[in-house]
């Protein structure tokens, strides 16, 4: 089932028409990335975004009520793509390829086609407000929890041997992270690779990853315990 994103039930609008007010706050989005990353998210007005969005300044907020509302339509909007290209991932049953292969395929597919969204939420998220960055840092452990069902799903489904929780959801972060790093890193990284040697690369380390033995695995924190310093007796005695 495909995904809506929240933030278009969570902002107010008087509009009626549903599908109206997710197309036509998907376009107020796309258009205030690239000017919040040429101009900044301070510098750029919603006069500008409008513009750029092919809207009145008027039409625009019947839609959206503050700039700020803005940005967190687009901080959801790459959550929201992400959520269903995993599940669009998981429905599809290819023999051929593992489903972890399917997944993190269609993840880093997000990320490369929205690497600007990526780069925005990185660096403007410090100007939402405090409910609305709480909400997007919500959304980015959800993400990565995605990922984490979807191995604990593999290996109940004996497609991955056992690991314990915290190989697992580290795992799971590190998924998470490689779509950021192509985001991150583009400028050098695709002078280099294709998206898809990117994704082929990756993907054979996640699963070699998957595929160790028992003995390499990491051992929860809480059940470490420190190394004992072995304490000399005779350190501190006076020697005649």
């Amino acid at each position: 089932m495909v995904s809506k994103n929240t933030a278009f039930r969570k902002i107010p609008t008087q509009v009626k028409d549903k599908h109206l007010v997710e197309r036509r706050r998907t376009q107020i989005a796309d258009a205030a990335v690239e000017m919040f990353l040429e101009r900044g998210f301070h510098k750029t007005t919603t006069r500008q975004i409008a513009r750029a969005a092919g809207i009145s300044n008027g039409l625009l907020y019947e839609y959206v009520s503050t700039k700020e509302d803005i940005l967190y339509l687009v901080c959801t909007v790459i959550h929201t793509e992400m959520q269903n290209a995993v599940s669009d991932a998981l429905k599809l049953s290819d023999p051929k390829t593992h489903p972890l292969a399917a997944v993190i395929r269609e993840y880093l597919q997000v990320c490369h086609r929205m690497g600007d969204h990526i780069l925005l939420i990185y660096q403007e998220t410090q100007s939402l407000p405090g409910k609305w960055r709480k909400e997007v840092l919500a959304n980015e452990i959800r993400i990565t929890d995605l990922f984490a069902e979807v191995l604990r799903q593999l290996v109940r489904e004996e497609a991955l041997p056992g690991m314990s929780d915290a190989t697992l959801d580290l795992i799971a972060h590190n998924i998470s992270v490689l779509g950021h790093m192509w985001a991150f890193r583009r400028w050098f990284l695709a002078g280099r690779y294709t998206i898809e040697d990117y994704t082929r690369i990756q993907t054979d380390f996640i699963l070699t990853r998957c595929r160790q033995t028992e003995s390499k695995e990491i051992e929860p924190p809480e059940l470490r315990r420190p190394e004992l310093r072995r304490i000399d007796p005779t350190a501190n005695e006076e020697k005649p």
